[in-house]
């Protein structure tokens, strides 16, 4: 959900978000204004009974968005810490590999900058979209078959070897990791919810009966904040999309300064 979002600078997809939500509250408390005089304010304590009722929903609801955002944030952050430890891994595997005979050690070589520069290049603009890129796994299943076909000779190349195959087992593992943050994000129902409580939420503020500016000013301010945290969320939700998108920086690190320094 939202994906338009992704693809306009984040500051001019709050600007929209917000003005839409501050929008419609306004609108709203414009228009059925003489509505809630005529029919709901009846009852003197109309505004009493619902700042009751809004403090109860805002809890509830409070409750959820902060949920979502933590939620959020955690994923983020977690599949950029997997993303720099699968290039970390990678560099120390390429290391290591370095010490490998030839032509195992020219193979090797080629078959991780090859890796890391479809890593850059194809992969990445891929998982920005929304796709798991496959090729990864293929030319990590080929450095694996190349690394397995090596047989030590002297005590100092099976630890070598060893050293490389525990080295590639960490670099599989974070990739996994990081191939898995390209799909995880928050379920559609969890969205319904959020939207269903943004409208409740909103028809609680039209009820009110206030002084106009007091009204637009009070809605607009709970309306404002709302939507900033809906943004949040839904920025942070797919951790490869948009300007707050992880980037393969710490690969283009590894190719640039390592591989070809």
């Amino acid at each position: 959900m939202f994906y338009w979002i992704y693809d306009v600078p984040s500051f001019l997809a709050a600007g929209l978000l917000i003005a839409l939500f501050v929008s419609v509250c306004w609108l709203g408390i414009i228009f059925l204004r003489p509505f809630v005089e005529r029919r709901l304010n009846q009852d003197g304590r109309l505004n009493e009974i619902l700042g009751d009722f809004l403090q109860y929903f805002g809890v509830i609801y409070g409750l959820l968005l902060g949920l979502l955002a933590v939620s959020t944030y955690q994923n983020h952050s977690d599949t950029e810490r997997a993303v720099g430890n699968e290039a970390s891994s990678l560099a120390a595997l390429y290391q290591v590999v370095t010490a490998y005979p030839e032509p195992f050690r020219s193979d090797l070589e080629a078959l991780i900058k090859e890796d890391t520069r479809y890593s850059i290049e194809v992969a990445w603009p891929v998982q920005r979209i929304g796709f798991v890129p496959v090729g990864g796994v293929q030319r990590a299943s080929a450095i694996y078959t190349r690394l397995s076909s090596f047989e030590p000779q002297t005590k100092r190349q099976e630890l070598i070897h060893e050293a490389a195959l525990s080295q590639f087992n960490a670099f599989f593992q974070n990739r996994r990791t990081r191939l898995y943050g390209v799909t995880a994000s928050i379920p559609s129902v969890m969205w319904l919810t959020v939207g269903v409580g943004a409208v409740i939420n909103i028809i609680l503020i039209w009820l009110f009966r206030l002084r106009l500016k007091i009204h637009l000013l009070l809605g607009g301010l709970i309306s404002f904040f709302t939507a900033t945290m809906i943004c949040l969320i839904v920025l942070l939700d797919n951790p490869y999309r948009g300007e707050l998108g992880v980037s393969p920086e710490a690969f283009r690190l590894i190719y640039k300064h390592l591989m070809y320094g």
